[in-house]
């Protein structure tokens, strides 16, 4: 059983206690928040309390994560776009709109059910609903991932993703005209205290850097390459909305206003690692889908 500890900031003040821990993972729901805590898996400074609990600053709360139930993920025949694989590794290309892993309101036609139809052995470091999954893209963002399939290729590959050694370069088309051709962006993410689902630069957020080089110029857009130093949620998406250019298409950080494209304008083109077992570099890149293709293309002529 795994444990998670928080102490409540300032403004998470006279929140209800399964709202705040709600905000602390994506992957949690409401519903299984309360749950937990009307098992007693959640404490206040030592103490068990109720789900409509209003919490005070620096309160002390530890979470007991129940280790999940054997649950078996389906297995679905799929088309897989795959790069590489050995018997440790997987590279693979996930399509737009395309969901990595089962989770709430998505068990089936995730990558993660057609990776289990496509090979048996990936890596148990995750649980059952995410097996081998080393690193994640939105559902809309499409790309390369690397998948483990073994425990210690899967502890080789974060370390790397932790050492940041890993080449994560993406693709974005952002609104407005970026002036100068390179740029760094170092400022810190967390949630939303206004709006707990979507995260925001915000000053006790973890730490997260990008970095953007401008590869061309339309006339209200421009098209950059983003690198990552850090991985943290909806990262490119929230650096760029940050320095005023926000990503084309995005529905939660960007303008209503936007050229006509499903789900944000990024690609993970280019994935670069160290092989866990031959230490060996690869890195490996894929073109941008048809569909965000044509859009630049349209930009060019108009």
């Amino acid at each position: 059983m795994e444990k998670v500890e928080h102490t409540v900031l300032e403004h998470e003040k006279n929140e209800r206690i399964d709202k705040v821990i709600t905000s602390l993972d994506s992957d949690w729901s409401r519903t299984q928040v309360q749950q937990w805590i009307k098992e007693g898996l959640v404490l206040v400074n030592e103490k068990i309390i109720k789900t409509n609990y209003k919490c005070n600053i620096e309160d002390h709360i530890e979470i007991s994560i129940p280790d999940p139930e054997a649950l078996d993920v389906i297995p679905e025949e799929m088309d897989l776009d795959i790069y590489f694989e050995d018997s440790d590794v997987i590279v693979v290309n996930k399509p737009k709109g395309m969901v990595v892993h089962p989770a709430a309101g998505h068990v089936t036609g995730t990558l993660v059910n057609g990776l289990m139809a496509h090979c048996k052995d990936l890596s148990g470091i995750n649980g059952v609903l995410r097996p081998g999954i080393v690193h994640r893209i939105d559902k809309d963002t499409s790309g390369l991932l690397m998948v483990a399939k073994n425990d210690k290729a899967h502890e080789h590959l974060v370390n790397q993703l932790v050492e940041k050694t890993v080449t994560r370069k993406y693709k974005a088309l952002v609104h407005g005209n970026i002036g100068h051709d390179y740029g760094t962006i170092d400022a810190p993410i967390g949630r939303d205290p206004k709006d707990r689902q979507s995260m925001t630069v915000v000053e006790n957020g973890k730490h997260a850097v990008t970095h953007f080089q401008v590869l061309e110029r339309f006339k209200d857009y421009t098209f950059v390459e983003c690198r990552l130093e850090t991985g943290r949620t909806h990262q490119i998406r929230v650096h760029m909305k940050y320095i005023g250019f926000p990503l084309v298409g995005d529905p939660k950080y960007g303008p209503r206003k936007t050229l006509e494209i499903n789900g944000q304008a990024l690609h993970a083109a280019i994935l670069g690692f160290t092989h866990p077992r031959t230490e060996e570099y690869l890195e490996f890149e894929a073109p941008l889908p048809k569909e965000y293709e044509e859009l630049l293309e349209k930009l060019r002529k108009n």
